[in-house]
């Protein structure tokens, strides 16, 4: 694959090989043992790219963070995130901090913090009922991506600095001076943490992510402000329903 720049700014990150996989009826793995769903695997079948996706499966999906992914969440500041409730209706959102907000405790679990916001829940709601979670983090400057998908536990904020007492992670998060700061002077706003068992992690191909450059500018993390968060951007609090 191609790289726009300078070679050597960057390492060249391989998203997809070409690679031959023979799959011989009746001797396919069990449907129990692969990553994904049903429904994609049926579909595979019926569009002729069941090779295409073993191949994936079986050079990109992983059951854990390896030590390249844990160091790319280590330099994001936002990640979208997908839940469903009980019934399978979906709500996507958009999580961001500082840089590394989200938080590695170990190679199957990540967490981040949940912020004052606007009372809705919606994330939160679905979690409550149905733990399975989709987080994609999307780095634009890098153009690549990690998708992780696993299962969501809403851990309130004292409860989370209880676990971490004598955790191996301890030093790591409360060491970041960014979150430090914000729970020791700002605390009421950083309420709660979604903890998440990692069952999938696999990348995100570069193909189609557009190039933006990083802009610094000033954040007040959990603010109340309404104009920061965007007021009425839309009209629908002033008729335009």
């Amino acid at each position: 694959m191609g790289s726009s720049g300078n070679e050597n700014e960057r390492p060249v990150v391989l998203v997809e090989e070409r690679v031959e996989v023979i799959v011989q009826m009746g001797m396919a793995a069990p449907a129990e043992a692969m990553p994904g769903s049903d429904g994609e695997h049926r579909l595979q079948q019926k569009y002729g790219r069941t090779t295409h996706a073993m191949a994936f499966y079986k050079h990109q999906v992983i059951d854990h963070l390896n030590s390249a992914m844990q160091a790319f969440i280590a330099r994001q500041e936002m990640v979208f995130v997908g839940t469903a409730d009980a019934s399978g209706h979906a709500d996507s959102a958009f999580r961001c901090g500082h840089a590394g907000f989200v938080k590695v405790l170990d190679e199957r679990t990540v967490v981040y913090p949940e912020y004052r916001g606007n009372g809705v829940m919606a994330s939160l709601g679905n979690i409550s009922e149905n733990p399975h979670i989709g987080l994609l983090f999307v780095d634009f400057g890098e153009q690549i991506g990690l998708h992780i998908n696993g299962g969501a536990t809403i851990v309130e904020n004292n409860e989370f600095l209880e676990f971490l007492k004598d955790h191996p992670a301890e030093q790591a998060i409360l060491g970041d001076a960014v979150l430090k700061d914000i729970i020791e002077s700002d605390g009421g706003h950083l309420e709660r943490w979604v903890m998440v068992e990692v069952v999938e992690a696999y990348v995100q191909c570069s193909k189609h992510i557009p190039p933006m450059q990083r802009l610094d500018h000033d954040i007040k993390w959990g603010g109340e402000d309404h104009h920061p968060k965007g007021g009425d951007y839309f009209g629908t609090a002033h008729g335009q329903k």
